[in-house]
């Protein structure tokens, strides 16, 4: 019996329902993000289309989705990496904000002023990538620190991504610390994709598992098959209904494998054959898709479908923001966004 159907069986009715809701959710995340970056990916190839590199989260949507559907937009924090579209779509970003940002539009959010994985809108709690690894843990935390100053952190809950990489750098562990020491609502999910970049895991870290750090920190401290959606998406709900209930962090560990280079620039050479073909190698919308129609929660003429609505949504995406306008240097004021004329939501 595999841990999916170990789940599966254990579960009440009522939780088998919500199960089954969340992971038809985070499998229709995965489908849309899927298509998204395939089509990046096609453009970037292409020449001229995208600004900036393309790093893309095939082989992570599901990791990714699973923690982005226990967020909410609007009231929790985000602070995703460079993997995770999925997550982004999950949490309620919209394709049309990815699009314009990739094609450096200044109809987008950041009015094509900085890279494109750098988006966000910190308004309602998203939080744009910063590409110095670990950083994110000290914004996130520090967003919900400030909520609990003031008075409005309610069941407040945020979350933030790291490769197994990162995990290595001294930004993470002074923000891990801060966050377990005040006991923030935090969720930290570490891909542990294998490599980072192109260093092995056994030339980052010498104990056995990843996840065996968060007793160090004293945060709770969850692993999981990040292949694997139907596991994920349990591992993550019980990792954000601590967090929630005041708990602490929680850290959730996925061994998955990225399948594709660091970017789109990059062949991944340096990943042995053996390891493509290894349990975490496999493609995890591939292995979801089966799980959904192996439960009967969807038919393949649905899957179908919703690859079809997918496609059909980011070409609408892709033809409306090739019509928009990229910034003039001539008309286009540069100062940093923090100015008063410039703050989000204030008048252009």
């Amino acid at each position: 019996m595999t841990l999916s159907d170990k789940i599966v069986t254990s579960m009440p009715s009522q939780g088998f329902e919500d199960l089954r809701h969340d992971f038809l959710k985070a499998l229709r995340c995965m489908i849309l993000s899927r298509t998204l970056e395939d089509k990046l990916g096609s453009l970037y190839r292409a020449g001229g289309r995208i600004v900036g590199g393309v790093y893309l989260g095939r082989g992570q949507e599901a990791f990714s989705a699973a923690a982005g559907i226990h967020l909410r937009w609007g009231r929790d924090i985000y602070g995703p990496l460079i993997r995770d579209q999925a997550g982004r779509i999950a949490f309620g970003e919209p394709v049309l904000d990815a699009m314009r940002t990739y094609l450096g539009v200044s109809t987008g959010p950041m009015r094509g002023r900085d890279g494109n994985i750098h988006r966000g809108r910190p308004q309602v709690g998203y939080m744009a990538m910063i590409s110095h690894l670990g950083s994110l843990l000290a914004v996130v935390g520090g967003a919900l620190f400030a909520r609990r100053l003031r008075g409005t952190l309610g069941d407040s809950v945020g979350a933030t991504s790291i490769g197994d990489g990162g995990t290595s750098t001294g930004a993470f562990h002074e923000g891990l610390n801060f966050a377990a020491v005040e006991k923030l609502p935090l969720v930290v999910s570490v891909a542990n994709n294998q490599f980072a970049y192109s260093t092995p895991t056994h030339r980052q870290y010498a104990c056995e598992d990843l996840v065996d750090r968060a007793r160090g920190y004293g945060v709770g401290g969850h692993q999981v098959d990040g292949t694997d959606l139907l596991a994920c998406v349990q591992v993550f709900r019980t990792a954000f209904q601590r967090a929630r209930a005041g708990e602490g962090p929680q850290m959730v560990v996925g061994r998955l494998l990225r399948l594709g280079g660091h970017g789109e620039h990059d062949d991944a050479s340096y990943v042995p054959d053996l390891q493509k073909h290894s349990h975490e190698g496999r493609d995890c919308l591939v292995v979801a898709q089966g799980q959904a129609v192996d439960l009967g929660w969807a038919t393949p003429q649905e899957l179908r479908q919703w690859e079809k609505e997918a496609r059909k949504e980011v070409d609408q995406a892709l033809a409306q923001v090739s019509k928009e306008p990229v910034p003039d240097p001539y008309r286009e004021s540069w100062q940093a966004l923090s100015t008063t004329a410039l703050m989000e939501g204030q008048e252009r």
